[in-house]
């Protein structure tokens, strides 16, 4: 009877092994939010933010995030108080977390105003990122001051995000840069390069397989030029625009095309909460 028994056991294993769930499908998760901030999830969860803003005509989204890569210090690229419960409601705890959750790249020299870098090479898990010295305008930060380009290495892809590069980039910069597959940049102009330079700068840097616009005019929010400059004369047939999602999904085996796609993502305004009921 035992042996009889192992041998039914025997012939339903495999069955068994073949109805067994699949391996959860690794993929990478990259939501904009307007002007440069992006959410970035990768396979395990773990959730990126740069360049957190609190701008209004981008409504009040409700973020999430591991920890943040801050370009430079201006408003609209260094609000890490307006995520999800980022902080706790202690303040010598939100102090605590701010230092260790928080990166920023071009810090204050000091009590004074001037700025001055901070390099960073660091790994979170299995994240790694690190920071390349670049300016906010084509004065060597005389204008505007000094920006940090962030290079994050994650779920083997290289993600650029360029903050707010003022000028195209030095051979030294491109070097230090190095592989990019997505690559995050200013269009908009005024206070970044213009869509022309943005163009430049993505033929230095030859990303493998997105380029992702940023920091430029949306409806209700005009302090800077619309996107039109970058799209000029670009194929359309390179062009994809999705304006009613903000999320753009990378499978883990995705090929590289032979040029990369320009993907124009949407952003969603956080929708006013319901009334209450009148009973």
């Amino acid at each position: 009877m035992r042996r009889w028994s192992m041998i039914c056991l025997m012939l339903l294993a495999p069955v068994a092994l073949a109805q067994e769930p699949k391996e959860r499908e690794k993929k990478l998760t990259i939501r904009w939010y307007g002007q440069s901030f992006y959410q970035i999830t990768d396979s395990t969860g773990q959730r990126i933010v740069l360049d957190p803003h609190a701008i209004p005509a981008f409504g009040t989204p409700r973020v999430k995030a591991d920890f943040v890569l801050v370009t430079h210090l201006h408003d609209d690229h260094n609000q890490p108080d307006v995520l999800d419960g980022f902080y706790p409601e202690n303040a010598k705890d939100a102090e605590k977390r701010d230092k260790a959750d928080v990166y920023r790249s071009v810090v204050l020299k000091g009590k004074g105003t001037k700025q001055e870098w901070k390099e960073i090479n660091e790994t979170r898990g299995p994240i790694k990122f690190r920071s390349v010295q670049t300016f906010h305008d084509a004065n060597m930060g005389f204008n505007r001051g000094l920006n940090a380009t962030w290079v994050i290495e994650v779920d083997g892809l290289v993600i650029c995000h360029l903050g707010d590069i003022g000028h195209d980039l030095t051979p030294a910069q491109v070097k230090a840069i190095g592989k990019v597959d997505v690559l995050m940049v200013p269009v908009g102009g005024i206070y970044t390069i213009n869509g022309e330079t943005a163009k430049k700068v993505v033929e230095q840097l030859q990303p493998k397989l997105y380029v992702l616009p940023m920091h430029y005019g949306v409806p209700n929010y005009d302090d800077i030029l619309g996107p039109d400059e970058f799209l000029e004369d670009l194929p359309k047939d390179r062009v994809k625009k999705t304006p009613d999602t903000n999320e753009l999904v990378i499978p883990a085996d995705i090929k590289a095309p032979e040029k990369p796609t320009i993907l124009m993502l949407g952003w969603k305004k956080a929708e006013a909460p319901e009334p209450p009921k009148k009973p």
